[in-house]
């Protein structure tokens, strides 16, 4: 390639002084990125797997390490930027890394559609009765409370809100919750520990108050876990609260229990940055939180339904059947944006098995 570039004389146009300096280029192309088809293609496949594959020591491909690879391999002298270029034309990433769960309850469909049409106000094909109640319950264990060694410092201007990296650890406790899904609202408690006594303890801070204690059903959507897990949990509870109903979800179906949203939100809005000097002072934090949120609280606007469900089951099927993607559990979404609160559209849960 000849790249012509004039002289500094001071002459006109026509001036002898113009000169002609040649520039060589070996990169063996005329033009940018003109690479054959074939080199493109095995770029693109090699992009498209695992390293370990191919004996490379790394979890994924970033673009330079992409890059050095097919260079060492004699595969494409590319530069970094024109591989990158290439991936993007079809959007491959491989230094993104998503993980996933495949449901294995052959009745997941079932056992979280009775969750799904509780949130829809129905119970065996049978509209609610207004007097009856939707609970969500979980807990969010192990809490921290970290005790930073300096002060935090404010926001000021030109300069955000500073936090000290180094903290003390000074314990953790378990908060236990129960979402109100019908009228909004959450009622909560701190434990030291998880546990089928703590979550009992719950059950009755919820069950003796109102509506809940007159209510002729008062549904509880649980998760598998070992506080309230199988039909030991079930006979329990049922034994002492005659007009409670608990509703466990399918294994790995715990992204379809409306307070983990709740959950997000205290992660982001009190325990993001974590500076408590005890586990006092934080169940005071989410004492206090629960009591601020509650004032603002609306149900949240689900739309996530049994049959969206069924779809997406049978989309997971068509593509386990060819490799194993997961791209189709990212098209439904169970939850709109709060209507007086423009945070929630930012407390959408990792959707469809997704871990």
């Amino acid at each position: 390639m000849r790249c012509p570039r004039r002289s500094s004389g001071s002459g006109g146009e026509d001036s002898p002084n113009i000169g002609w300096k040649v520039c060589e280029t070996n990169r063996g192309r005329d033009a940018r990125g003109v690479f054959p088809p074939h080199e493109v293609a095995q770029v693109k496949a090699i992009a498209c797997e695992l390293p370990k594959k191919h004996g490379v020591a790394l979890s994924r491909f970033s673009r330079s390490e992409l890059h050095r690879f097919v260079v060492e391999q004699a595969i494409c002298e590319a530069s970094a930027s024109t591989i990158g270029r290439w991936l993007s034309e079809d959007a491959i990433r491989p230094w993104r890394v998503k993980s996933w769960i495949f449901p294995r309850d052959p009745d997941f469909l079932e056992k979280a559609g009775r969750a799904l049409d509780l949130y829809a106000g129905l119970w065996e094909g049978e509209p609610l009765d207004p007097r009856e109640q939707v609970i969500s319950a979980d807990a969010k264990p192990s809490i921290q409370a970290r005790a930073r060694i300096h002060p935090s410092a404010p926001p000021a201007p030109g300069r955000s809100q500073r936090v000290e990296h180094e903290y003390e650890r000074k314990g953790a406790l378990t908060y236990f919750d129960a979402w109100d899904v019908r009228n909004g609202g959450v009622i909560g408690r701190s434990e030291p520990t998880g546990g089928i006594a703590p979550f009992d303890r719950l059950v009755h801070q919820v069950m003796t108050r109102e509506p809940y204690a007159s209510a002729p059903r008062v549904f509880w959507i649980v998760d598998n876990g070992s506080d309230h897990r199988g039909k030991a949990s079930i006979k329990r509870l049922q034994k002492r609260w005659r007009n409670l109903l608990l509703v466990h979800l399918p294994v790995h179906g715990s992204w379809l229990n409306q307070v983990e949203i709740y959950h997000s939100i205290i992660q982001r809005k009190l325990l993001a940055p974590n500076d408590f000097n005890s586990t006092a002072e934080l169940a005071r934090a989410l004492n206090h939180f629960e009591h601020h949120y509650n004032q603002i609280a609306k149900p949240f606007a689900w739309n996530f339904t049994r049959q969206d469900l069924a779809e997406l089951l049978d989309r997971i099927d068509q593509h386990t059947a060819t490799e194993p993607a997961a791209a189709a559990i990212e098209d439904s979404s169970p939850i709109t944006a709060h209507p007086r609160d423009d945070d929630h559209q930012r407390d959408q849960p990792e959707l469809a098995m997704t871990a």
